[in-house]
């Protein structure tokens, strides 16, 4: 893990709000509350192919995230995503697990999940990181 992320890691770890930002294609921004959590040099989170913000990702894969924490600290990351299948749903029960006490995700009969996974390439920090 780079410093920076192993930084970050004490808020990607905690109970926090995470929200994602991408680019439609008219070049507004759009953003989305979304279950992250820290994986190698990275971060993951899972959706659905077709929604608004995976097709921006396709299309355009610069993201950012930011984190906050309940205390008011933060952090965010910018960075480029990969995106590879999850037909087993794999991560959609483990956020389930890891934020929702276990609870078991509506039924998606349809719907094709993928693992998005943020490879950081610049992060700031509130407050500032020592």
């Amino acid at each position: 893990m780079t410093p920076e992320l192993g930084t970050a890691r004490d808020l990607l770890d905690a109970p926090h709000t995470a929200i994602l930002s991408t680019t439609n294609r008219d070049g507004r921004p759009q953003s989305s509350v979304i279950f992250v959590k820290p994986a190698e040099e990275t971060v993951v989170f899972s959706t659905i192919r077709g929604r608004l913000k995976t097709r921006n990702m396709e299309r355009d894969p610069r993201v950012s995230l930011l984190v906050l924490a309940r205390s008011g600290r933060y952090v965010e990351i910018r960075g480029h995503v990969d995106i590879t299948d999850d037909p087993d749903k794999a991560l959609l029960h483990e956020m389930y697990q890891r934020y929702m006490d276990g609870a078991t995700p509506p039924p998606e009969p349809d719907a094709e999940r993928v693992i998005v996974r943020i490879h950081p390439e610049k992060l700031y920090f509130w407050p500032p990181a020592g």
